[in-house]
């Protein structure tokens, strides 16, 4: 077992920090969603109509690119409603859920058998379910293309970041299902399969069967996947890795071992607007409604729903279905209130990265009550060297970020940037004395780097 120890990063102690437990039932939804706008890249081709009937597992979208690539239905019941944005794109697919549902079937297989399975035959079974979009490939961070064959697959079993599921928890209770979706990841390489995990990671995780697992310590961002694969397994211009979260790992292995879709999937619920005995892991159906949950576990007031971590989590609203990638929910309070003096008060009880405020001279023992206000307006972007004191890769922050907005990809390929996803500059974001989008320019960046290609 290898051991890393990362020692720039800045952990945020944000109060409301979800209890590594699991709620002991699912709770009972009464409609599931569907949201197409979440594969990005996909191309939609709608394949059902309003007052359909559909088991879980029926197909709802295919891609136009790749007819072989579905989306699935996450339940069994009626097609209520079919929620258009622009350009007529399919934002939302919204089913009634019938008490006794329909479960359309897939190949199943034994554990036994997991490791022995040629590569076509789980890459086709991952297409036709749509569960290859839970396996990512850089650079780019983009779907996993079945064409390429990755030198390596990471997964990651921590995250530094609050709040996201506790892998423990989602790994503990199904290993079966974790170990099978282990094996799998092997038939699709010809390289090792590396696990990375915290230093207070659990059995479960440690004596998984199969790969090279790796403990990572230190602050945040020592929970992101770049920085593993920077020290495991660094990348360089035309190589392809693949990476997969142990929480949704969970869920190809058990479409495997079951040859149906996975019901539910455990989600954890945290932040500074949640109350005391709901910040904990619940296991919820895939796409189903949250209503259940949200109105008895919210403080009053003004909230943000936030799906994913604070720092590079997507907002959604209170009455949303859970999201195909969604395994934690985090609620802040919304920060409407202007602060007397601004930047000019002291600070006794402000959060800072550096020494701008008194309380970074004090010792607080409490975690910090945060809200959604950004204390700023953006400026002009200066050279601070802040970024480079938590970003523990060997990127140049400041540089990178011009060469982007300047549309110099020679010069950002040669800083880095195909190392990197956004999420790796969501900490650098946070502490931004610019209030500068920063995980915006590199996700252009990207972006336009694979449109003209490297």
């Amino acid at each position: 077992m290898g051991s890393f120890l990362v020692k720039k990063g800045f952990d945020i102690d944000l109060s409301g920090k979800p209890l590594p437990e699991l709620s002991a039932h699912a709770l009972v939804s009464t409609r599931a969603c569907l949201y197409p706008r979440e594969f990005v890249g996909l191309k939609q081709r709608l394949k059902v109509e309003e007052g359909d009937s559909v088991a879980r597992g029926t197909e709802l979208v295919e891609d136009k690119r790749d007819e072989r690539f579905k989306l699935r239905s996450p339940a069994g019941g009626t097609v209520k409603t079919i929620i258009r944005g622009q350009r007529r794109f399919v934002e939302q697919i919204v089913i009634d859920i019938d008490d006794e549902e329909r479960v359309e079937e897939f190949e199943s297989y034994g554990a036994g058998q997991m490791s022995g399975l040629d590569r076509d035959t789980i890459l086709n079974q991952l297409i036709n379910t749509g569960y290859l979009a839970f396996i990512r490939q850089r650079p780019f961070s983009k779907i996993a293309d079945p064409g390429a064959v990755p030198k390596s697959i990471f997964v990651n079993g921590m995250n530094t970041a609050p709040f996201q599921v506790d892998a423990g928890v989602a790994v503990c209770q199904d290993g079966a299902a974790f170990q099978a979706g282990l094996d799998l990841l092997g038939c699709l390489t010809d390289g090792p399969v590396h696990l990375c995990v915290g230093h207070d990671a659990g059995a479960e995780l440690i004596s998984a069967n199969g790969v090279e697992v790796h403990m990572f310590s230190g602050q945040h961002p020592s929970g992101n996947t770049s920085v593993h694969i920077s020290r495991l397994d660094p990348i360089v211009p035309h190589d392809v890795v693949w990476t997969v979260q142990a929480a949704d790992l969970v869920l190809i292995g058990r479409l495997f071992l079951d040859g149906v879709l996975p019901q539910t999937r455990v989600v954890s619920l945290g932040g500074p607007g949640t109350k005391d005995e709901a910040r904990k892991h619940y296991l919820l159906r895939i796409g189903g409604d949250m209503d259940a949950l949200l109105p008895d576990a919210v403080l009053d007031g003004e909230m943000r729903y936030v799906s994913g971590d604070i720092l590079s989590g997507t907002a959604t609203g209170a009455n949303d279905c859970l999201r195909f990638y969604q395994s934690s929910t985090v609620i802040l309070p919304e920060g409407r209130d202007r602060v007397f003096l601004g930047w000019l008060a002291p600070g006794f009880d402000a959060l800072t990265a550096s020494r701008a405020y008194v309380s970074s001279w004090l010792a607080r023992k409490t975690p910090w009550n945060l809200d959604t206000n950004r204390h700023g307006d953006r400026r002009a972007l200066v050279l601070t060297g802040y970024y480079d004191k938590v970003m523990p890769m060997n990127i140049m922050v400041d540089y990178l970020l011009r060469a982007v907005l300047a549309g110099d990809n020679d010069e950002a390929i040669s800083l880095g940037i195909l190392e990197t996803d956004p999420e790796d500059f969501a900490l650098c974001e946070f502490i931004c004395p610019s209030k500068t989008k920063i995980q915006e320019i590199i996700r252009d960046g990207l972006g336009r780097i694979e449109e003209e290609g490297l």
